[in-house]
C-alpha cells in the first residue's frame, strides 16, 4: 500500500493557525520557510528500517480543541494514578490533545524566576528567550521531511526555563493525553539550564483508547549551559495505529550533565532519535532506554552521543523485549571528535526475544577521531537464559513468574531512574502487560 505524501496543509493554512495563535512574526516566517522545505526534504533513513510507505503526513485533525480542566479529579483514572493529587506545591502541564487544560507552578519556583509553561503562551511572553533555543542549536529544521514539518505544523508542547544559580528540587511534569483517536500531536517542548542550575522533567504521552489512527511527530531540545544538570525522563505510550517520529536532542556546556531515563512503550510503528552534543569541556551524558515491542509493530531507535569537548564521558545503556512478530531495531553510536581528547565513549545494548517471530537487532557504532581516548560497546540479541530461569525455578518459582522476574530485571536499569513513584508505577504495569 503506497502511503499519500503530499502535504494536508497549505501556506495560507499555517499563516491563518500561526496567526490566530498570536504568535510572533519570527516564528511566522520559520513555520512558512519549515512547510517549504517539508515538501522537497526527502524523509530520514534509519538505519535497517524501511519508512517509505509509513503514514507521517496524513492526518484528519490537526488541532483538536478540547475543554481546559477545572480540576484534576476530571482526568481518566489512568492519568490521575500518575500525578500527586494531594501535593498542592506540584509542577504539572497537562494537554489534552492539542489543548493546555491544566498548569500549575509552585510560587517559590515563580519567584525565582523559573518559566514553566505552553509553548504558545512562551512565545508569546518570552519571544526572544524561546527564538533563542527553537531549532538552532538543537534540532534543526532543514535536517529531513520531518523536523521541517514538525515546525510548520508544531501545535502543542512547552516550554521550560530555569535561570542561573537556581534548583529545581522536585521534578516538573507534563502529560500529554490522546484523547481523539484521529488527533494529530507535533508537541515541541524546550529545556533550558542556565550556569549552575538543577532541573528534572518528567513527560507522559499516553492515549486514552487502544487504538488510533493518527500521526505523532515530536521534538525536545535540552540545553544544559556551564555547569547545569537536567534530567529527563519519559514514558511514550502511543496506542496502536499511531505513526510516531520522535526526536529527543541535548546539548552540553562546559561541565554539565544530561541524563535522559526513556520508557519506549508505544503500539504503533516508532522512529526514535535521542542524540547528545558533549559540546563543553568535561561535560557528561548518559542515555538508560528500556523498549518493549509487541504484536506486527515495527521500531527503530537509534541512540547517539558526540563528544566534541575534551575529558567528556558519554555512556548508552539500551535493553529491549521483544515479542510475537514485533521487530525492535537499536542503533547507539558513540562519536568522538578530532580534539576531544581525554574523552570516555561507552555503550550496551541488549536484546531479549520472547517468540520465535520476534527479531531484535543491536549495532554498536563505535566512531573515533581522536587517539587520546577511550571507547567500548557490549550488545547482545537472544532468549531468555536458561540458567536463570532453571535457578528460580528450582526455588519452587513457576515458569511463567519465573520469566517475569528475569524480564522485570533485564528493564530495571532504566525503570528504577524514573524519579516520580506515579510515573515508575505506570511504566512497571505497561511492562507487566505488554510482555504477558
Amino acid at each position: 500500500m503506497m502511503i499519500e505524501t503530499k502535504l494536508p496543509f497549505d501556506q495560507q493554512y499555517v499563516r491563518t493557525f500561526s496567526e490566530g495563535n498570536g504568535e510572533p512574526s519570527w516564528l511566522l516566517h520559520l513555520r512558512l520557510q519549515a512547510l517549504a522545505k517539508a515538501e522537497e526534504l526527502p524523509l530520514p533513513k534509519p538505519d535497517k528500517t524501511k519508512i517509505e510507505k509509513w503514514n507521517f503526513t496524513q492526518f484528519s485533525h490537526h488541532v483538536v480543541q478540547s475543554a481546559p480542566l477545572s480540576s484534576l479529579e476530571e482526568l481518566p483514572e489512568a492519568v490521575k494514578a500518575l500525578i500527586n493529587l494531594e501535593d498542592e506545591a506540584k509542577n504539572l502541564y497537562v494537554q489534552r490533545d492539542n489543548t493546555p487544560a491544566y498548569l500549575s507552578l509552585s510560587e517559590d519556583l515563580k519567584e525565582k524566576g523559573v518559566i514553566f509553561t505552553d509553548i504558545f503562551t512562551a512565545v508569546r511572553e518570552h519571544s526572544e528567550l524561546v527564538e533563542k533555543y527553537f531549532m538552532k542549536d538543537g534540532v534543526r529544521i532543514d535536517e529531513h521531511r520531518l523536523t521541517a514539518l514538525h515546525a510548520a505544523l508544531m501545535n502543542g508542547g512547552v516550554f521550560v526555563y530555569v535561570p542561573k544559580n537556581v534548583e529545581v528540587e522536585t521534578p516538573l511534569q507534563a502529560v500529554y493525553m490522546q484523547e481523539n483517536k484521529e488527533a494529530a500531536l507535533f508537541n515541541h517542548v524546550i529545556v533550558v539550564a542556565e550556569e549552575n542550575s538543577k532541573v528534572s522533567y518528567v513527560e507522559n504521552y499516553l492515549s486514552i483508547h487502544g487504538e488510533a489512527n493518527a500521526v505523532a511527530n515530536i521534538v525536545a531540545e535540552v540545553f544544559a549551559n556551564d555547569n547545569a544538570q537536567v534530567f529527563f525522563a519519559a514514558v511514550d505510550h502511543l496506542a496502536k495505529g499511531t505513526t510516531v517520529y520522535v526526536n529527543r536532542r541535548g546539548v552540553t556546556g562546559r561541565h554539565s550533565r544530561i541524563e535522559w531515563a526513556l520508557g519506549l512503550m508505544n503500539d504503533g510503528d516508532t522512529v526514535s532519535e535521542n542524540i547528545t552534543r558533549l559540546i563543553g569541556d568535561g561535560s557528561y551524558g548518559d542515555t538508560k532506554t528500556v523498549v518493549v515491542g509487541r504484536g506486527e509493530q515495527t521500531q527503530n531507535f537509534t541512540t547517539s552521543v558526540v563528544h566534541y569537548g575534551k575529558h567528556t564521558e558519554g555512556y548508552i545503556l539500551k535493553h529491549g523485549v521483544v515479542k510475537d512478530s514485533a521487530t525492535s531495531i537499536f542503533n547507539g553510536i558513540g562519536k568522538i571528535e578530532h580534539g576531544a581528547s581525554k574523552s570516555n565513549a561507552e555503550q550496551e545494548s541488549r536484546v531479549l526475544m520472547l517468540s520465535e517471530k520476534a527479531r531484535g537487532d543491536a549495532n554498536p557504532i563505535l566512531l573515533i577521531d581522536e587517539d587520546d581516548v577511550t571507547a567500548g560497546h557490549a550488545a547482545s540479541v537472544g532468549r531468555v537464559d536458561p540458567t536463570q530461569l532453571y535457578y528460580l525455578m528450582s526455588r519452587g518459582i513457576p515458569k511463567k513468574e519465573a520469566e517475569r522476574l528475569i524480564i522485570h530485571g533485564f528493564l530495571a536499569p532504566v525503570v528504577n531512574e524514573i524519579p516520580l513513584e506515579g510515573v515508575k508505577k505506570q511504566l512497571i504495569e505497561i511492562i507487566e502487560r505488554k510482555v504477558k
